[in-house]
């Protein structure tokens, strides 16, 4: 069974940077990509990004291409979110999944069945 830990998060201004982390651990980790989503308080829960992990092909959506870098380092089976430029929003619950590339295609659609758990939140100010 796979545990994933997020950490990170914080308050930024407009224009700073963040940087998120996720790690798995637990049973030997094999997924194809894992990824992040993010949730503003009465907003549905988006897609960010996901990069495969044995060939690091990514994907990112459209509001955030550019400015986030999603990265992973397979020794330490651990995904890392680097995001720049950021612009100004309320404050988001950030979560990694996992499996998010199935039938050669990113699975960019939250999974309602999921284990949501209380990701780190960022808040950017203007």
């Amino acid at each position: 069974q796979v545990q994933l830990e997020e950490s990170g998060g914080g308050s930024v201004q407009a224009g700073g940077s963040l940087r998120l982390s996720c790690a798995a651990s637990g049973r030997t980790f094999s997924t194809n990509a894992m990824g992040w989503f993010r949730q503003a308080p009465g907003k549905e829960r988006e897609f960010v990004t996901a990069i495969t992990w044995s060939w690091g092909i990514t994907r990112y959506a459209d509001s955030v291409k550019g400015r986030f870098t999603v990265s992973r380092d397979k020794a330490k089976n651990t995904m890392y979110l680097q995001m720049n430029s950021r612009k100004p929003r309320k404050t988001a619950v950030n979560n990694c999944e996992e499996n998010l590339y199935e039938g050669s295609y990113f699975q960019t659609e939250a999974r309602p069945n999921a284990n949501w758990g209380q990701g780190p939140k960022v808040t950017v100010s203007q």
